[in-house]
């Protein structure tokens, strides 16, 4: 089986209402990735309160309501925003300034995320910021 035969048939579960959460590597979850990397944007954003935010609430008001149990965290970092759906659940863990509504969403790719984030890390690394 391809990767593209996997993958077609992740979606097609996913279609059908089935949860993925569980497909596994072998080492992780798709949910234990999922973790991790809230996990990780929490602590990156409670670094940076002064340029982190959440809210419940998107900026256009006929994009809500919101996808049901979830809100909106983000970073704005000097190339763009970068910002995630989570589960409400991990709301409390944000400790950083909530927003009436999220900034507008400039319509970012996955690959505009990836270089804000190299981008981000590389001015971080020059700063010689510690914690």
């Amino acid at each position: 089986m391809t990767v593209e035969e996997i993958n077609k048939e992740i979606k097609n579960l996913k279609d059908a209402g089935v949860s993925v959460k569980g497909v596994s590597d072998t080492h992780h979850t798709f949910a234990d990735y999922l973790r991790e990397r809230t996990l990780l944007f929490a602590l990156v954003c409670n670094i940076f309160p002064e340029i982190s935010w959440k809210s419940k609430k998107h900026f256009k008001e006929e994009e809500d309501p919101m996808f049901d149990g979830d809100f909106i965290v983000g970073l704005n970092t000097p190339k763009g925003v970068i910002s995630f759906h989570l589960k409400l659940a991990y709301w409390d863990i944000f400790q950083i300034p909530e927003l009436e509504r999220a900034p507008y969403y400039d319509k970012y790719a996955k690959e505009d995320v990836f270089k804000r984030l190299e981008e981000f890390v590389e001015e971080v690394i020059e700063k010689e910021r510690v914690v």
